[in-house]
Order: C-alpha cells, then sequence, then structure tokens
C-alpha cells in the first residue's frame, strides 16, 4: 500500500465522525478531516477526494479543497502577506503557502507586494510542510509558450519571475510567453510577481520576446506632466491644485510657470490620467 504524504491528493475512504471531525483511512492509516473542512455531507464507506498536510505537530490531516497549484505543478498564486520571513500565498485551498524570503530578491524593496503574483510549484520539507518554490529558468524553458511575429509592438500583461542586474525576465500573465526586459527599457526596476505593460520590441527565433517597459513616442507625457503625475501617486491620488490655482502656489509647489502647468494638467487629461472638480485634480 503506497504511503501517504502530506502535499499528495488521495481517495480516502470515510471510517466514522467523530465530534467535531471525520475519519478517513487508506485501509491502514486513519486520517482526520475537520468538519469545517466540508464542502458537503459525508456517508460512512463513501470515497472521497482529499488534500493531505501536516499539522503544527506533523501529523497527517486532509481537506477537501483541493490546491490549484500542487508539486509539479506551476502557476500564479497571489501574494497575501509579507514578512520578514517571505511571502506568504494563496495556493486556491484551506492552507496558505510561504515562499522564503531567501528564495526571493536580495534587495526587499524588489521582494513583492500584496495582491502581486509569483509563479510557483508546491513542496514540503522534511517535516512535511507545505512551502512554495519559485519556478527556475530550466522550467520555464520547458513551459513556456512560443510568441508569433505578429505580436511585435503589441502590449501584454506580464509579471517578472527572475530579477537579474542587467534586467527582468517575466512570463506573460494569460499565456506563458517569456520575455526580457534589458534595464535601458525600463525606468524603473520592477518588483518580483508586480504586473506590468510590455511592449513587444523583438520576437526571438526560439519564440521568446524582447519587451520595453517605456512608453511609446507619442504615449511620452512630457516632464512636466509626468512630475504633476508622480506628485499625485505620492499623495494619495488628489490634491488641491488645478487650473484656478495661483502662479506662486504652482512655482512654490512644483517650480513651472502657470502657463507649463495648465499645459501640462491639458496633456494629462488628454490622456485620460487625470481629472478636475471643485479646484481638486485627481488620477482617474
Amino acid at each position: 500500500m503506497s504511503e501517504l504524504k502530506s502535499g499528495d491528493v488521495v481517495e480516502l475512504t470515510v471510517l466514522e465522525e467523530q465530534g467535531s471531525k471525520w475519519l478517513l483511512t487508506n485501509g491502514d492509516l486513519e486520517i482526520p478531516l475537520n468538519s469545517s473542512e466540508l464542502q458537503q455531507p459525508l456517508e460512512i464507506g463513501a470515497k472521497l477526494k482529499v488534500f493531505l498536510f501536516a499539522d503544527r505537530r506533523g501529523n497527517l490531516q486532509a481537506t477537501t479543497v483541493i490546491p490549484q497549484i500542487l508539486q509539479g505543478d506551476y502557476g500564479w498564486a497571489r501574494v497575501i502577506k509579507v514578512s520578514k520571513e517571505g511571502a506568504t500565498v494563496d495556493i486556491g485551498s484551506t492552507r496558505e503557502v510561504l515562499v522564503k524570503g531567501e528564495d526571493l530578491p536580495q534587495l526587499t524593496e524588489l521582494w513583492p507586494q500584496v495582491g502581486d503574483h509569483l509563479y510557483i510549484t508546491l513542496r514540503t520539507d522534511r517535516n512535511g510542510d507545505l512551502f512554495g518554490r519559485l519556478i527556475t529558468e530550466e522550467k520555464v524553458n520547458e513551459l513556456y509558450e512560443g510568441a508569433f511575429e505578429e505580436m511585435h509592438n503589441k502590449n501584454i500583461a506580464a509579471r517578472p519571475y527572475r530579477l537579474l542586474p542587467v534586467g527582468a525576465f517575466l512570463l506573460g500573465v494569460d499565456e506563458p510567453y517569456r520575455i526580457f526586459v534589458h534595464n535601458s527599457e525600463m525606468e524603473a526596476e520592477p518588483r518580483l510577481g508586480q504586473e506590468v505593460s510590455i511592449r513587444v520590441i523583438d520576437v526571438k527565433e526560439d519564440g521568446s520576446l524582447n519587451g520595453s517597459m517605456l512608453p511609446r513616442k507619442h504615449e511620452r507625457l512630457g516632464k512636466d506632466a509626468e512630475q504633476i503625475l508622480h506628485y499625485l501617486q505620492s499623495v494619495g491620488g488628489k490634491m488641491p491644485f488645478g487650473d484656478k490655482s495661483s502662479p506662486e502656489e504652482i512655482s512654490e509647489m512644483f517650480k513651472m510657470s502657470k502657463g507649463a502647468f495648465k499645459r501640462a494638467l491639458g496633456t494629462l487629461m488628454k490622456a485620460g490620467k487625470i481629472k478636475q472638480q471643485d479646484g481638486w485634480t485627481e488620477i482617474i
């Protein structure tokens, strides 16, 4: 009879109910299943597909909520907590797993934030504890989908899975295209797992892509507009400055003339970046 291990998905038989839990068995071992983990009523003798995990004492427990990412499988896992230990991610089950800090970038400012997504697989340590392991370059080479020449100059939503001094490697969000963005093609280095828009600048023979995070020339806002937009982003998206602000206020805050300020606001409004209302300017 095969050994039952943490991280496995197995079919067990319902043995009996004991208070707030049920006992499941493979004919050899008995595995508890908390009633809170149930998604439907149970009957004794029924077969039940469950996911096994180790509790704090190292004992096996079961849940009927099967993770979306299992051992040997890879997928996007949403970051739900970040601490000095690493990034805790949601794998689509009642169990959350940690991607250890030692696997994340050396610079903590490049660590993922809550809401980012990491491309991982599921692993267990010697004690049976579950954790997430970032995808390796070798595995990406096996899994990535080849792109077509028609994708040149298209925009793709992607997330970095590997950060290097020379640039970032990313995977497409909807399709696993492999993309490299050189440092010269980005205004700022993205976080691991941060969703960004990538413009395809080259489709290589192997189907991988080179990309850029810089706007197209006609999409660039200009220095003054960029300054105002960055200021808005830094203060929560809303500021008490607009077309009616005095030249003195504008000069003191932005070190530009009122004419330059109004032209920059016009550029941002035309680009659909901001709106003005009641003397306030807000990011849309």
